[in-house]
């Protein structure tokens, strides 16, 4: 419980939580980050990492000069993670299959597995790109890409498309957004609508992916 109750505090306040690891770790920072981003996309057990708002957080910080961080290259740097974690999770589920997915499991639920299913099978090699933009989905689906057989040269153009865009989209629009007063704060809450825009798409999915299969079922 405490472990969990650390986890929203961390993502609720990672602001201040990001501007004490700068402090702290000053360079080794980028290599926190590196290790945050990678094992969000590289992992299917961690898909509660907070990918978006750590970006976002991490480019309004660094708009404010006091970080000592280069945006250039922490937007390499994370691209980089982006790829490679997701490159991870592939071949992970290249090696692994569906089977680590049960129904009763309470961090590889069978739903995330099915509904991300769903979602490769509406938008093929593409739902790598889309994914990127939806957390949970965003962990799964290169993990699911594996399993599918997917072709390996085919699903890398896609990770490095979609990693390079959802790096840099909430990492500038942090870096030229974030600093504004009213955003400033309401830093809380403005990480609270990153998370709710983008933990809808894939709660709807899921619902009506299980209203699906009652519905065949029956």
């Amino acid at each position: 419980m405490e472990v969990i109750k650390s986890i929203i505090d961390f993502i609720l306040h990672i602001d201040v939580h990001l501007s004490q690891i700068t402090r702290d770790y000053q360079g080794w920072t980028y290599l926190i980050l590196f290790a945050i981003i990678f094992a969000e996309t590289g992992f299917v057990v961690t898909p509660f990492l907070p990918g978006d708002s750590l970006l976002f957080a991490a480019g309004a910080l660094i708009a404010t000069g006091q970080t000592g961080l280069d945006i250039t290259l922490i937007a390499v740097i994370l691209v980089i993670a982006a790829f490679t974690g997701n490159t991870v999770n592939y071949l992970l589920g290249n090696y692994l299959g569906p089977k680590v997915f049960k129904e009763n499991n309470k961090i590889l639920k069978l739903e995330y597995y099915l509904s991300t299913k769903a979602f490769f099978d509406k938008h093929g090699g593409k739902a790598v790109i889309f994914s990127r933009f939806l957390p949970i989905i965003r962990t799964i689906a290169p993990f699911v890409a594996g399993v599918g057989r997917m072709p390996f040269l085919r699903y890398s153009l896609y990770n490095i498309v979609g990693g390079t865009a959802w790096v840099l989209s909430f990492l500038f629009i942090g870096f030229f957004f974030g600093n504004i007063p009213v955003i400033k704060q309401n830093f809380t809450l403005v990480v609270m609508a990153i998370i709710l825009i983008s933990v809808v798409p894939p709660i709807y999915a899921a619902i009506k992916n299980r209203s699906a299969k009652k519905a065949t079922t029956k």
